[in-house]
């Protein structure tokens, strides 16, 4: 699955938005759910590998060539 910045952008406004309704501000709380919504986005990443690494008989070389989506 592909990066989708927009699905990051609302949860990040919607993360804003419900802060913004307290009374009582938590800096930690932002920090943690900011967090989790960006390790979320992070983690739908598709790597797509195209050529560079070898591994006859032995470990992996060579230079990975490929791309984040």
């Amino acid at each position: 699955m592909a990066l989708n910045k927009n699905v990051l952008k609302q949860d990040i406004k919607g993360i804003i938005t419900e802060m913004r309704t307290r009374e009582d501000n938590s800096d930690d709380e932002f920090a943690e759910r900011l967090a989790t919504v960006i390790d979320k986005y992070v983690k739908t990443a598709t790597i797509t590998y195209q050529s560079g690494l070898t591994a006859p008989n032995g470990p992996v070389t060579g230079s990975f060539q490929g791309k984040l989506e």
